[in-house]
């Protein structure tokens, strides 16, 4: 089966099955979220890990066709290894997982589980032996000139998605990097106000606050802090220096402020879609980095 088909139809199968592949996936999350989801890592009606598993799934098979069994095994090995290749070095680009494992028995990292492998092998089995041979004819019965037609115009439209696509994604990454930054920054500000008021108060046992803070419980003990400064300076004999250092302190902090609050508020419509479109997606370094960013994409779409 597979020798017959030239790359041309082979590149109109990934195709194929990534557009059938985003019409399950966006149709099973919009379900679930009870909402319209436009599913995946492009904009366009296309899933490319559904692409390449499918045509993954043809390849490993075609040695097996006569044994349901050894055509399960391939399916269960060709996807798992597919998927894990696929998660580790998205995750390693982007700092996000696009999808999670990790609440599963047996997974791996996340990336991959048990469930999902006897899933995949099932899929293979169902894809070799109903799915493809309808798929196929009607794409060999079609004139080879209109396939190459169509399989011309798609790659064109694909590859500009999928640029823009990437783009958007590392600037989601670098977005999650800057956050984390300023997080840090705002952690630093707190320990130094915290032995502001220490020494003013002649408490210099005073307990530091810990880095295991939220960013939005961090900035709410920051503003406190402010404000008990403030009820402090025309009570105790604080130098003129200590006072523009208070001042420079609360300038970083509204700069930092202002700073997180842009960065979560994206404006640009593919990040916006990127998050939307994915909302398992995960990031076990930049966890409360994203949960803010889709809390504000989602705060977003209900004003709408």
């Amino acid at each position: 089966m597979t020798q017959t088909y030239t790359a041309l139809q082979w590149l109109f199968f990934f195709y194929l099955y990534s557009f059938i592949g985003w019409c399950y996936e966006s149709a099973y999350v919009s379900i679930r979220k009870r909402r319209w989801v436009n599913r995946g890592f492009m904009r366009g009606p296309m899933l490319p890990l559904y692409g390449s598993g499918a045509v993954m799934m043809l390849v490993v098979s075609a040695p097996f066709q006569d044994s349901i069994i050894l055509t399960y095994l391939a399916g269960c090995v060709g996807a798992t290894l597919l998927e894990y290749v696929t998660g580790v070095t998205m995750e390693a680009l982007f700092k996000v997982r696009y999808w999670d494992y990790s609440s599963r028995k047996f997974n791996l990292q996340g990336h991959i589980c048990l469930e999902a492998t006897l899933a995949w092998g099932l899929f293979t089995v169902i894809m070799t032996k109903l799915v493809h041979h309808p798929i196929e004819t009607l794409v060999l019965s079609m004139p080879y000139l209109l396939v190459k037609i169509i399989t011309i115009i798609i790659t064109v439209l694909a590859v500009s998605d999928f640029t823009l696509s990437f783009k958007t994604a590392l600037d989601l990454r670098d977005v999650l990097v800057k956050m984390e930054g300023l997080k840090d920054e705002l952690d630093r500000l707190q320990k130094r106000l915290d032995v502001i008021i220490a020494f003013a108060e002649d408490s210099k046992e005073q307990v530091i606050q810990n880095t295991s803070q939220r960013a939005d419980e961090m900035i709410e003990s920051i503003e406190e802090k402010f404000r008990k400064v403030k009820e402090m300076i025309p009570k105790l004999e604080i130098s003129e220096e200590k006072r523009e250092e208070i001042a420079e302190l609360r300038i970083k902090y509204r700069i930092n402020k202002e700073n997180r609050f842009q960065l979560s508020h994206m404006k640009d419509f593919y990040r916006k879609a990127m998050i939307k479109g994915n909302p398992t997606m995960v990031s076990v370094k930049f966890k409360e980095s994203l949960e803010e960013i889709k809390k504000a994409a989602m705060e977003s779409r209900k004003k709408k």
